[in-house]
């Protein structure tokens, strides 16, 4: 990894993850409360893999974008919260150099994969809505197949580049991270040398422009689908156009609205204990919210997931 990211050999060998230091008293509390939400997200986007694999009626490009949105759910939380949960346990919270740029490397790798590809099932169910003779020829199995393997390449990409622009800058001085683990802006906080400003600036500006970009993209989509199903004459039809786009729409609001607090918000003076908090928010609450709002408000997927049970229970009690 260290080859890969060409990691500066700076004078900081390990850095400490302050974390929930701040909250002494409750970290237990934490500990419990985040670990039920870690397993509730594993096991809920696990649930919705094995519902659209097992059912045929589901072997659609929407639902394999939700697929490959669940797998990158699965393995942002893994580069994240288990590392989280341990520190909340343990009085000892260095992490090696290395293993912190591997960390960051991941994390972005994955989260900026997930909004990649939220902004292609925005096209997915513009193109279904917008021009719907012309989706089995747009939305072909090797188009959609390009369009993962283009989201995961850009996740990559940008994981990449932010890992090794930080961490080919000098860490001198303090090692304590004032964070859940090895993120960004608190890390370019430690940095020294001449062009750290310059960095953060870079770096600001990439991950704002991806997102931003996304989120343009998926504004335009849903402008598209809106005019189109406001044309539509039967209301029955207008209903179910709309039913179709309610679970994406939610989590993007959930996804975009968090993250722009992350990355818009003041770079005024704040409390170390409010980052922390804000952490949270894009570390755990998030993916835990995806899988419920996608399983509550996709009704096909919600009838589904219920066979799927149903049936799973039946064949243990024969």
């Amino acid at each position: 990894m260290t080859a890969m990211l060409g990691l500066n050999h700076s004078s900081v060998s390990e850095f400490i993850l302050i974390g929930f230091s701040p909250f002494p008293h409750l970290q237990l509390m934490f500990f419990l409360l985040f670990l039920l939400m870690y397993l509730f997200t594993l096991l809920g986007n696990l649930l919705i893999l094995t519902t659209i694999w097992g059912e045929r009626s589901l072997h659609t490009p929407m639902y394999l974008f939700l697929c490959a949105l669940s797998i990158s759910e699965i393995l942002y939380t893994f580069a994240i919260v288990p590392r989280m949960l341990a520190d909340l346990l343990s009085t000892h919270r260095s992490i090696a150099f290395v293993a912190c740029a591997s960390q960051m490397y991941f994390s972005f790798t994955f989260g900026f994969t997930h909004s990649f590809l939220l902004t292609v099932m925005g096209y997915d169910r513009y193109v279904a809505i917008c021009h719907p003779l012309r989706y089995n020829v747009l939305m072909s199995p090797r188009g959609c197949a390009c369009l993962v393997a283009w989201s995961w390449a850009g996740g990559s990409v940008m994981g990449l580049v932010v890992t090794m622009a930080i961490f080919h800058l000098p860490f001198c001085g303090p090692n304590e991270v004032h964070h859940l683990g090895c993120h960004a802006l608190p890390l370019l906080k430690l940095a020294c040398g001449n062009n750290v400003s310059t960095v953060a600036l870079g770096v600001g500006l990439v991950c704002i422009t991806a997102l931003l970009g996304c989120c343009l993209l998926i504004l335009l989509s849903y402008a598209s689908i809106i005019a189109t199903i406001l044309r539509m004459p039967s209301a029955e039809g207008r209903q179910k156009a709309f039913s179709t786009c309610a679970s994406h729409l939610t989590v993007v609001v959930v996804h975009y609205g968090f993250a722009s607090v992350i990355y818009l918000k003041s770079k005024g003076p704040q409390s170390l204990e409010g980052d922390t908090l804000m952490g949270v928010t894009y570390t755990v609450l998030t993916p835990f919210l995806s899988p419920i709002i996608f399983s509550l408000r996709n009704k096909e997927l919600k009838s589904a997931m219920k066979r799927t049970v149903l049936s799973r229970l039946l064949l243990q009690s024969s």
